[in-house]
């Protein structure tokens, strides 16, 4: 950990990119634009009912509604929040610490492979809900009902205010690798919401957890989905159509957009160039470009949903969080890109010190004499088709579901004119996010 592997999250720029970031950038607009004229012209009518599309599974849902099932992912999960407590609490304030790998790569960036494979994966898994849960229990309450009921204006704003605290604490707060810090974020994270849960319910979890509503989110892109209790296969496309507008949505999407965009700016050379010639504070210049980032991709989509014709009764600022949805595949893609060979191989990293909480020598796991597996950075050609690939195929499926949309929703004469503000502002978070990705 000393080599400094948590700070380089992108682990990839130029130098893992072997092929014309010009050609590339080209490839991706064009990409999209052939999309969109093959939709304008092929698909005139919406094709995603998540109202009625999907087909029972009732074998697996057998299993997976099964108490015995739930008990085991709520133990395993309560297992390795313990685990990582236990090394916050007691190990040392070093970077083999494994809680920072714990917190930084198998939490954060973990959660999405999770998610696309299995659906809400934190739901099932998290130790705040378990804890809940349990106290529940034990006073004879019911863990779905509150004090209060969850106030609808509130959204998911929450959640993009709890996404922006990790954010900041893991790309902007300079002490992001020191213990102290990271054990007084998590015990917020656990305070906060087990308050929550006990003012308003499970309901809370839903729409004010942070991490909570980013898998649920994810998720949506996987086959797995619920309706009226029900265990479903369907398209991911249908899936994502399920995505339920509510206030903050944009927000929250701004966030996760917005921060990966920044994790590759602030690697970026003029950046850090500007930053090292600067007389301002670099904590300070840091935080305003995150900042800006991310109220820039909230603007940018707003405005270009926003700007195009409504029918009669409907406000075009109420387009943004109908659309918001269209961005989760763009997120996945970008994350993918930027985060892969973080993940894999610090991922790897982190399960070898695991084994050896308290820095003494031990091997409680099984796992500390272990090595990482470096074969994705030893193919830099495959990996940089991987992440180009990635943020190209996440656009593409965005056009999909935003088309898909404004097929349901904009008046006859709007559907597709009213589409290219979006598909300028899909174009420039393309074009921008790849720009990124080789500068880093």
């Amino acid at each position: 950990m000393s080599d400094g592997r948590y700070l380089a999250h992108g682990i990839g720029g130029a130098k893992d990119l072997p092929i014309s970031p010009e050609l590339a950038i080209a490839g991706a607009v064009a990409a999209l634009t052939v999309s969109f004229t093959v939709l304008a012209v092929a698909w005139r009518s919406p094709r995603y009912d998540a109202a009625t599309s999907g087909r029972a599974a009732p074998y697996l849902q057998t299993v997976v509604d099964a108490t015995a099932f739930r008990v085991v992912l709520r133990v395993l999960g309560m297992a390795v929040f313990l685990w990582g407590a236990y090394a916050a609490v007691l190990g040392q304030d070093l970077l083999t610490n494994p809680v920072f790998g714990m917190f930084y790569v198998w939490w954060w960036v973990g959660l999405v492979p999770l998610s696309l494979l299995l659906g809400p994966v934190w739901k099932a898994i998290s130790p705040v809900r378990t804890i809940n849960l349990a106290f529940a229990r034990i006073s004879g309450s019911d863990p779905d009902q509150g004090v209060f009921r969850y106030p609808e204006r509130l959204g998911v704003w929450p959640a993009a205010i709890g996404l922006y605290a990790f954010v900041w604490m893991e790309l902007v707060y300079r002490f992001s690798t020191e213990l102290g810090p990271v054990r007084l974020w998590i015990a917020t994270y656990v305070a906060v919401m087990l308050l929550g849960g006990a003012l308003f319910g499970n309901t809370f979890y839903e729409r004010a957890d942070p991490f909570e509503v980013y898998s649920s989110l994810v998720a949506k892109l996987s086959p797995w989905a619920r309706r009226d209790g029900q265990l479903i296969v369907r398209s991911p496309l249908a899936n994502l159509d399920s995505v339920t507008v509510r206030p903050g949505l944009v927000a929250v999407m701004a966030v996760l957009f917005g921060s990966t965009a920044f994790d590759s700016f602030k690697e970026s050379s003029p950046w850090v160039r500007y930053i090292q010639s600067s007389e301002v504070s670099v904590s300070l210049l840091n935080n305003l470009a995150l900042l800006a980032f991310c109220v820039g991709v909230g603007l940018i989509f707003a405005v270009g949903t926003a700007a195009t014709g409504v029918g009669p009764g409907t406000s075009r600022w109420s387009l943004p969080n109908q659309f918001a949805h269209s961005v989760v595949p763009i997120i996945v893609g970008y994350i993918v890109a930027h985060y892969l060979t973080y993940f894999v191989e610090v991922g790897q990293l982190t399960l070898i010190q695991a084994s050896d909480p308290l820095g003494e020598g031990q091997d409680l796991l099984g796992t500390g004499d272990w090595s990482v597996n470096y074969w994705l950075s030893y193919h830099p050609t495959l990996l940089a088709n991987t992440k180009v690939l990635a943020v190209v195929i996440g656009h593409v499926v965005g056009v999909v579901a935003a088309h898909d949309r404004a097929i349901r929703l904009l008046p006859k004469r709007h559907q597709l004119t009213g589409q290219l503000p979006l598909l300028l502002a899909m174009v420039a978070f393309t074009v921008g996010g790849l720009y990124l990705l080789f500068a880093a």
